[in-house]
């Protein structure tokens, strides 16, 4: 009946905005009636608009959103971006707490190797300390060339791959990959010791404290990038404060300047291997876990606030100086006092209560210090995020990866490294000694890597224009940083060393995979304009049709040609999550004289079911057909696991449309073939 008559025929409930009816059709309880008016759309031009945020239906769908925003806060527009740039105070506390909270550590694990040659290798402590603040210093110098080089964000990866190829940047970036989950596994573990080293009764809890410490910075971290700087800026600056001031203390106790010593007993225990070079090779690779999280600085130039590039060179200047004399301070009074790492308590624990014993500023020491190397994990849930986007961007990662959540932070990286280290954290116990064996090789072949890549980067910009500096400044860093990678391979090899060593060539093989995966997609999606123009088939029908797009393909091509052939209203829908899309597809339009209107929604909360049933709603409303078809296009990959690199937007729509009456969804797939 059409639907005039059915009106005449039946008088209308009052309909205002929000109300419910009764449905016209068996087994109907109610349905939803909305006013055009009263949708989430803001009208800026013809065919064009912009999707405000949504609300979920029902309880549950509330539930979550009020949940989720208690926990991460109210969603940021895209035009919100710059100003969740950082200063460099609060980029110091975002990028350096891991390099800088490796102090509590790093010279508690050369001791751990020296002792096992009993008291005549404990003198070695010092010329390794100093090798490895020598290393500090090539490799931060190295870093600010790289920062020169590249103002607007030059990473490991990014450098990597412009400078070597493809391939050497996958290394790169599978090393980086594996540093970032053994950071947040390491820092975690560290600050569990340190909290037990205080109340030896919370021993028996170490994993649950450490699982329970990520999950808490993975939330932080959801609720955006100057939010976590302003979190973790109090507890980076009260260590730094609370380490000088308890290194002073120490410099006055050698001095005999009035300072109460409170002896503690220390045993170094009987030799049990020959002192060798190779054991204080292994030693100086344990303690070089000091140099981990250098190269954040430079890996996330974009964040800083403008200039980029001059912030992030001071910032790293201040990294280094402050990073290399705690470490070396640290190791001069641990030497002094003839201190010997145990299970129970930590170096940084032992040196405290020598100097304060009884005092309240040892609980502060200790406070600070565990504060530190819990948030030293951001570090790593600030790169490996974006590390995770320019892979993704480059078809080695699922697209998941690429998208920014309501807080203009990477959702999909932050929640699977938190995932993947509260795993690793399971697995070992929440065990320094038993994590430090897997450290360093991949951050050191990555060092290795970046600065290679800027050797040849300076030699490709001609002789008249080369800075020889810069490329003895990188040519050392590289010789050096290869050394290092080769010594830290070779002496903690047996020691778990291998397990690192043999996961970066599959997670290499991964990458390539998923690109495979990709190229293959884009390839057989391909749509030329010329087969556009040769395959349009205008075929009139009485019913209006909707088809939602991501862009112009073979997929959404043939989408567009079922519905023109059920349908003579047909209209394709975009939602440009990236301003850039939205404009990209218009101009594929006008190229390929599609006369099918298209409407694009701008969604600066980078939503895209909400705006997309919105707009669907609007049109229906609009049209005023009496049935409207949702005709989405879907491609099905040749594997089954293949779906799990793709974002199941056509599932989660269905889903969504299903509550709207008057709405039929039809699904076109593509079949991809082998």
């Amino acid at each position: 009946m059409p639907r005039q008559e059915a009106e005449d025929a039946e008088p209308s409930p009052q309909l205002t905005p929000g109300a419910t009816v009764p449905g016209t059709h068996p087994g109907d309880r109610y349905i939803r009636l909305v006013s055009a008016a009263d949708l989430p759309l803001r009208p800026v031009g013809q065919g064009i608009y912009i999707a405000e945020p949504t609300q979920p239906e029902g309880p549950i769908g509330r539930t979550w959103c009020a949940l989720k925003r208690l926990l991460i806060g109210r969603p940021l527009s895209t035009a919100e971006a710059p100003h969740e740039r950082l200063s460099k105070v609060k980029a110091l506390a975002v990028f350096s707490s891991d390099a800088l909270s490796s102090t509590a550590y790093a010279t508690e694990e050369i001791l751990r190797v020296l002792v096992l040659a009993g008291m005549a290798a404990y003198s070695f402590v010092l010329p390794i300390g100093l090798a490895i603040v020598l290393l500090l210093a090539i490799v931060v110098i190295s870093y600010r060339q790289t920062i020169r080089a590249y103002p607007h964000g030059g990473g490991t990866y990014i450098v990597t791959k412009d400078n070597l190829g493809s391939y050497p940047g996958l290394v790169a970036a599978a090393a980086l990959l594996t540093d970032y989950v053994l950071t947040v596994a390491v820092s975690t573990s560290a600050g569990v010791a340190a909290v037990t080293s205080a109340f030896e009764q919370l021993w028996p809890l170490r994993v649950e404290l450490a699982v329970a410490a990520i999950t808490l910075l993975t939330i932080a971290n959801l609720r955006g990038v100057r939010e976590s700087g302003t979190i973790f800026a109090l507890p980076t600056y009260m260590f730094i404060a609370s380490m000088y001031t308890l290194l002073a203390i120490g410099a006055a106790a050698w001095l005999g300047w009035g300072v109460t010593l409170h002896p503690i007993p220390t045993h170094v225990p009987e030799p049990v291997q020959p002192l060798t070079l190779f054991l204080v090779l292994r030693a100086f690779s344990s303690g070089s876990a000091a140099l981990t999280g250098v190269e954040a600085v430079a890996d996330g130039v974009p964040a800083f606030k403008p200039p980029e590039a001059q912030n992030a060179r001071v910032t790293l200047a201040w990294m280094g100086l402050i990073l290399g004399t705690l470490f070396f301070g640290t190791t001069i009074l641990t030497y002094h006092f003839r201190l010997v790492p145990t299970e129970e308590e930590t170096l940084v624990s032992q040196l405290a209560r020598t100097l304060v014993d009884g005092s309240p500023f040892y609980y502060f020491v200790q406070a600070a210090t565990a504060s530190i190397l819990f948030l030293a994990a951001n570090t790593a849930f600030a790169d490996f995020p974006r590390l995770a986007y320019f892979l993704a961007r480059d078809r080695f990662l699922p697209h998941q990866f690429r998208f920014q959540g309501d807080r203009l932070a990477f959702s999909a990286g932050i929640v699977v490294l938190g995932v993947v280290t509260s795993l690793l954290v399971i697995a070992r116990g929440a065990s320094v000694s038993a994590l430090i064996p897997l450290y360093a090789v991949g951050v050191f072949l990555a060092f290795t890597m970046s600065q290679t890549s800027m050797v040849v980067h300076w030699l490709r910009l001609g002789e008249g224009r080369r800075p020889w500096a810069s490329l003895a400044i990188n040519g050392l860093g590289a010789a050096t940083t290869a050394v290092v990678t080769l010594v830290i391979a070779t002496t903690k090899f047996v020691h778990g060393a291998w397990i690192v060593v043999l996961l970066i060539p599959l997670l290499v093989a991964m990458m390539l995979g998923i690109n495979r995966h990709y190229r293959h997609v884009a390839e057989q999606l391909r749509l030329s304009p010329a087969e556009i123009r040769r395959r349009q088939r205008p075929v009139p029908r009485h019913v209006a049709a909707v088809v939602p797009i991501a862009s112009l393909n073979r997929a959404s091509f043939r989408a567009l040609e079922y519905a023109r052939s059920i349908a003579r209203d047909v209209t394709a829908v975009h939602v440009a999550s990236e301003p850039e899309s939205g404009e990209i597809l218009r101009q594929r339009w006008q190229e390929a004289r599609l006369d099918i209107p298209l409407v694009v929604v701008e969604s600066p909360y980078r939503e895209l079911i909400g705006p997309l049933v919105a707009i669907i709603e609007k049109l229906h409303l609009e049209k005023g057909s009496p049935f409207i078809t949702v005709v989405i296009p879907e491609f099905v990959p040749a594997h089954w696991w293949e779906r799990l690199l793709h974002t199941q937007t056509a599932w989660r729509l269905r889903r969504a449309l299903a509550q709207i009456p008057d709405l039929a969804v039809t699904g076109v797939p593509y079949h991809l073939a082998e």
